[in-house]
């Protein structure tokens, strides 16, 4: 018996609709589109399925509000390789799309303009390309765009201006050209703008130096050229401005007087105004900070009368009187902060204003306690030893910001575990990579003078072979505190040690030389004593608190936080150290730590990097003395070595490790003795 045909229609036209549950569930339809796109091989987004709960977890990286509206979509580090679909647009209510960290191609699709919640913009670290559509202007709720490290062409949108809610704009490492948008200068919450590494002309706008929040401008690597506004400078270490030879300005070290310059800089917009002769109009770039009294053919040289030229003078010269009384005034209180300092190395007292001020250049959130009652030295009203309640606002971390950058501490981020204390790699809302150190309550000091002590002396500590700081955040509730740090992704150097013949990770020679050079340097950093910080002794250097970079860089860790815990807990991290051969023999007697048990270990430390060993045995010592470098050079070296910089160093770590300290050299003395044979080799 056959089947009827209008039951055949039927069936036909039921197989080629929608399910049922899809076309009832605008987001659930987006969705699907989104992984069609998205994950064009069905490999990575398995568990979006239009039967699956939406809001109840079965959607990896979904995460809807009360109401059952999708806010946020978190896939970063997927290894998604398709395109982002216009379907994006349909997830009205959608406050954070984080894709960073995928091999996604293609154009952003303009309809993400219709994403008005959207706080949080992740695309970065992909492979995206085409022009920024300009309808990213209408996102109001904007908070932090991240387009870094993509393959995006043409001008930055003028339209990015109406962001009033942006704190973050990164656009660095793509192939942008064009000038650089003088609306920037409007956007009243930025606090940091990078645009490095792109094809970027013209000049620095004058306004961007009228965004009062704008603490990192990075615009190196770039061509840009012109007269870099003298109102940059407030932003000191933070204004970035390298590799732009067309550049020029008053009171920046690397660059040259504009009154050096010869020539006109073609393609300049700023300074250089209507009458610059050279200068066509339709090589101006429609973005940048010019207004021209211009027509069609021909500009205006109006500026060029001689009335123009009394008032221009009037005005350079009131402008003069004016910054030489304000350079004075500034000079004369410099000299009385100078005269008013001291560095007191036993009390280790540090300014906390200039520490915190340091950090509010970095743009980077420092302090947050979460505690309702109890223990709770930063709460408000509370003496702050220094510590302003503004200043600790715009730095602070909360618990919701760790959990999200742990991923809720997920076991697949835990990097290492100790008695007291657990590391875990973070991703930030900024994209930038972290290291979450959480340290149990009751290792921390309980007493609020020395804990704000502690915290004022980690946050003084910056240097190029120092892990930086990047915040703290306390949470009673966990019974926890944490130190977010940069994230150092090629680990410790004790990975480093023990290789077997053939490994790829044993070092070379210079790599090694250098590493020692750099640790030398890190220690040298917290011995002295400036106005910023304190002599600071380690406590605990060892071949597992010096992180190597992507540069083999070394990085010392854990500088400081001492100061943070209990005695027992300082004890109690002893026995590793003292297992490993970095422990001083004087500290049996007195119990104490000194920078010249810091440089005891040290001395150790160069002994594993030369013989390529954890343990430093007898022999390996003897060896040492006796200058016989092929008994413990290490032997993965195949001998492609420097015997004079071999013994030199040698040298230098049997003298840190000398019995007696006072016979230890300082580490001034050991910087000068590794500097000497750089030329000799």
């Amino acid at each position: 018996m056959g089947t009827p045909p209008f039951l055949i229609s039927f069936l036909l036209l039921f197989s080629l609709s929608p399910p049922l549950s899809v076309s009832g569930n605008p987001e659930l339809t987006a969705l699907m589109e989104l992984k069609a796109s998205l994950d064009p091989q069905n490999a990575r987004l398995t568990s979006w399925t239009v039967s699956g709960d939406l809001c109840g977890g079965s959607f990896e990286g979904v995460a809807c509000n009360d109401k059952g509206q999708v806010v946020t979509l978190s896939l970063q580090g997927k290894r998604l390789s398709g395109e982002l679909s216009p379907a994006i647009g349909g997830l009205k209510h959608l406050t954070g799309l984080y894709l960073h960290y995928n091999l996604l191609h293609g154009e952003i699709p303009r309809e993400i303009s219709a994403l008005t919640e959207l706080t949080d913009l992740y695309l970065n670290v992909n492979s995206f390309s085409g022009d920024i559509p300009p309808e990213l202007g209408n996102l109001a709720s904007l908070q932090v765009l991240q387009l870094c490290y993509n393959q995006f062409t043409g001008s930055i949108p003028t339209q990015l201006g109406s962001l009033k809610e942006l704190t973050v704009l990164a656009m660095q490492s793509n192939q942008f050209t064009g000038a650089i948008p003088a609306s920037l200068g409007d956007l009243g919450m930025l606090t940091r703008l990078d645009l490095s590494f792109n094809h970027l002309f013209g000049s620095i706008p004058t306004r961007l130096a009228d965004a009062p929040l704008l603490e990192v401008l990075d615009v190196q690597n770039n061509t840009l050229s012109g007269n870099v506004s003298p109102a940059l400078k407030r932003l000191a270490e933070g204004f970035q401005y390298k590799n732009n030879p067309g550049l020029c300005g008053v009171g920046y070290s690397a660059l040259r007087d504009c009154s050096t310059l010869s020539d006109v800089i073609p393609n300049m917009p700023e300074p250089y105004g209507a009458g610059s002769p050279g200068l066509a109009t339709r090589d101006i770039p429609e973005t940048a900070n010019v207004k021209l009294n211009c027509s069609q053919t021909r500009c205006s040289n109006s500026s060029k009368t001689p009335e123009a030229s009394v008032v221009v003078a009037v005005i350079v010269v009131t402008i003069a009187l004016s910054a030489m009384g304000i350079l004075t005034f500034s000079q004369y209180r410099r000299r009385k902060q100078k005269l008013g300092s001291s560095c007191d190395i036993s009390d280790n007292r540090v300014s906390t204003d200039q520490s915190v001020e340091g950090y509010r250049k970095n743009g980077s959130p420092l302090i947050s306690l979460e505690y309702s009652n109890g223990w709770d030295p930063l709460a408000d009203g509370r003496n702050l030893g220094g510590f302003s309640q503004e200043a600790l606002q715009s730095f602070r971390f909360n618990l919701e910001e760790v959990e999200s950058a742990t991923q809720y501490f997920a076991r697949k981020n835990l990097l290492g575990r100790s008695n007291f204390s657990a590391i875990y790699k973070g991703v930030l809302r900024d994209g930038s990579i972290v290291a979450i150190k959480s340290i149990t309550k009751s290792s921390c000091k309980s007493e609020e003078a020395e804990f704000l002590k502690g915290l004022n002396i980690l946050t003084s500590l910056r240097h190029e072979n120092l892990v930086r700081l990047r915040g703290f955040c306390s949470s009673r509730g966990r019974g926890e505190c944490f130190l977010i740090y940069d994230f150092i992704p090629n680990g410790n150097l004790l990975c480093y040690l023990d290789l077997k013949e053939g490994d790829n990770r044993v070092l070379e020679w210079n790599t090694r030389v250098s590493i020692i050079k750099g640790i030398a340097k890190g220690i040298e950093y917290l011995h002295g004593c400036t106005t910023t910080k304190p002599a600071v002794v380690h406590q605990n250097i060892s071949a597992e608190n010096v992180l190597i970079d992507m540069r083999f860089k070394p990085l010392l860790s854990d500088s400081g936080t001492h100061k943070l815990l209990t005695n027992d807990t300082v004890f109690s991290a002893l026995k590793a150290c003292a297992a490993m051969g970095y422990l001083a023999p004087e500290y049996t007697d007195t119990g104490r730590f000194t920078e010249k048990s810091d440089i005891y270990a040290f001395g150790v430390l160069i002994l594993q990097i030369l013989s390529g060993k954890r343990k430093i045995t007898s022999s390996i010592r003897v060896a040492a003395e006796s200058c016989r470098l092929p008994d413990f050079i290490d032997k993965n070296l195949n001998g492609r070595f420097s015997e004079f910089e071999a013994a030199k160093i040698a040298k230098v770590s049997l003298m840190c490790t000398h019995e007696s300290p006072e016979k230890r050299p300082s580490m001034e003395a050991i910087i000068q003795d590794l500097a000497d044979f750089t030329s000799c080799s």
